[in-house]
């Protein structure tokens, strides 16, 4: 079941009020939290690359940056967790540690710093356990983002609080999602890899013998046009062009084949080859997805496993007694999600029911965890938008294509001079997979009431 924008808005209302406004005062409220945790990815980040061009171009956080509430009052720049902070009648949440490891001479590298007193521990990119997500700087990325894995990022305030949590803190956990993009990511790199690979060897296969077979000699032609497509395919900067002017130039010094010369001669077997190219190419990489795919799924099970570990093992057992885990939201329904095919999206939502199942089964029945449907809510937004208020669940609010206001092409570094034309304040989503600013403050409020349903707030 869904709330819709009034009830989601009055529910809110009523627990401001009992926390006597948004700016503090938490005398009534049913727990009173001294601190907030946040542990995760970039859907919880306050501010972990707001350095350096990150911070020059206005942005540090996955969505609409900045305080544009003078373009429209719902254009906060702020994320579900700071939402909450101020409900709670706490300081504004801060990034834990700060810092990028990328390209210098874009901006892109600014010394690592941990901030004392500041418990905002969710980075973009992180992981679950592996401390390679995406963006880093072990990727190629020229951002060099940290991704600090949720692992370390508990071990770190473990390392600043004594070893145990104080048990009157609040904690948040939400990750998964960047095991699930960075290993969907990696599997598509490596069928498309397969596809090219397949795609090349059936053009040369068809290629060579039409431009042979004019010749004299065909079988004698199809060698020497063969080991001319293999040079010219190992040259540096080798394309397709250079490939074709390398076969069809050594066709055409055959025996009883000049005619091959001719564009008109050459062109439509040049046509036929790379219609089967296409297709050999495309079968390839769908076979080799489907056959890796299973594997992804495993995964992201094995990674829910992990998650769940650590909040039984490094956090519960460590002292703290209110744990709020979001599991994966609809990621298949997301902008990116929306723009794979079928059999692609199938497998998103494979994984991250695996994820999520594993956080349902792991820890449902914890009277110190509290999990927060976050997919049956989004995916609920994704099919029926209007009573949450949602005018546009499709596309991003964020001008991703314009290199010189973003530059990134991410609401990292998205604000109120680079978004798209017309009013996108009640959009979903900032980029491809962040939510904007509105919609963070609807994940705030869903979060608020399963906190008031369980008696924590």
């Amino acid at each position: 079941m869904h709330y819709t924008k009034f009830a989601l808005a009055a529910l809110t209302a009523a627990v401001l009020a009992g926390c006597g406004g948004s700016s503090g005062g938490d005398q009534t409220l049913k727990v009173k939290y001294t601190a907030q945790v946040s542990f995760g990815d970039s859907l919880s980040d306050v501010g972990s690359y707001a350095v350096g061009t990150v911070a020059a171009l206005k942005g540090g956080k996955f969505t609409i940056n900045g305080d544009n509430t003078a373009i429209n009052p719902e254009l906060t720049g702020k994320n579900w967790t700071e939402h909450l902070a101020a409900q709670f009648g706490l300081p504004a949440p801060c990034a834990a540690e700060t810092g990028l490891e990328g390209n210098a001479a874009q901006g892109f590298s600014v010394a690592r710093v941990k901030h004392t007193g500041c418990y905002g521990y969710a980075m973009g990119g992180s992981r679950v356990t592996n401390p390679v997500g995406p963006n880093n700087r072990l990727t190629g990325s020229a951002l060099g983002a940290l991704t600090v894995p949720v692992a370390t990022q508990i071990a770190n305030h473990l390392a600043v609080s004594g070893g145990k949590f104080s048990g009157t803190e609040v904690v948040f956990v939400m990750a998964g999602g960047n095991d699930a993009l960075f290993q969907l990511g990696s599997l598509q790199a490596a069928a498309t890899a397969a596809g090219t690979a397949a795609g090349s060897a059936t053009f040369a296969s068809t290629l060579v013998p039409l431009l042979a077979a004019g010749a004299t000699n065909p079988s004698t032609a199809a060698a020497a046009i063969g080991a001319a497509v293999r040079t010219a395919s190992a040259a540096p900067g080798a394309t397709s062009t250079t490939i074709v002017q390398a076969a069809v130039g050594t066709a055409a010094v055959q025996p009883g084949n000049s005619a091959v010369a001719s564009a008109a001669v050459y062109g439509p077997m040049v046509v036929t080859a790379q219609t089967a190219a296409t297709a050999a190419g495309a079968k390839a990489g769908a076979d080799y997805a489907t056959a890796n795919g299973p594997a992804l799924v495993t995964a992201m099970g094995a990674a829910g496993s992990e998650l769940v570990a650590l909040v039984k093992d490094q956090i519960i057992a460590k002292g703290a007694t209110h744990v709020v885990v979001n599991n994966l939201p609809d990621v298949a329904n997301t902008p990116s999600g929306l723009s794979k095919d079928a059999s692609t999206r199938a497998l998103i939502n494979a994984m991250v029911s695996a994820f999520n199942n594993q956080i349902k089964t792991g820890l449902s029945g914890n009277d110190k965890v509290l999990i927060v449907d976050v997919f049956a809510v989004s995916n609920d937004q994704s099919t029926n938008p209007g009573p949450y208020g949602l005018t546009n669940v499709k596309e991003p609010a964020c001008n991703l294509t314009d290199a010189a206001k973003n530059p990134l092409g991410s609401s990292l570094v998205c604000n109120g001079s680079n978004l798209i034309a017309g009013d996108v304040s009640h959009y979903s989503y900032a980029d491809d997979v962040h939510p904007s600013p509105f919609n963070n403050l609807l994940l705030a409020r869903y979060v608020a009431k399963d906190m008031v349903t369980r008696g924590w707030l």
